[in-house]
């Protein structure tokens, strides 16, 4: 599949979240996929061209996404992935929320820091921000 996982400690995801914070009320790009390679061919109601243009009609993906992303905690975790396809590329964070009372949204970020001296902002890059193929259970969610 081309990735490894793991369950981060508590305290971890909660200075990832506390990070992810600060960098998004800072200045961080923000960049989304809003139309991937790996949907041509799946349903497009799991897409995140579906998914944002449902929940959020007529708003900038960005800026639903810096909102949203503002709004994780550590009880929207699932856990960490490593891309062994890119291994110096830093790891995937996965979580969960589930919107309209029942519509779960599967959310895959990475923070790329950038050296400030040459570039400026850490980059977010939301893979995916899509509706969950498989609705989420208690059990997919090690801090709740």
């Amino acid at each position: 599949m081309g990735t490894t996982k793991r369950i981060e400690s508590l305290q971890d995801v909660q200075m990832y979240i506390a990070d992810l914070r600060y960098t998004i009320r800072n200045g961080a790009k923000i960049n989304f996929q809003i139309d991937r390679k790996v949907d041509e061919g799946r349903d497009v109601r799991y897409t995140n061209r579906y998914t944002i243009a449902t929940l959020f009609p007529n708003e900038s993906p960005v800026d639903v996404l810096k909102r949203e992303l503002l709004t994780l905690s550590e009880k929207d975790y699932i856990c960490t992935v490593r891309d062994i396809r890119f291994p110096k590329r830093s790891e995937m964070r996965v979580f969960g929320k589930t919107y309209r009372a029942s519509d779960d949204v599967y959310i895959k970020i990475r923070v790329e820091l950038i050296d400030r001296n040459c570039c400026g902002y850490p980059t977010t890059f939301v893979m995916s921000f899509h509706f969950a193929e498989i609705p989420f259970s208690d059990k997919d969610f090690p801090y709740r």
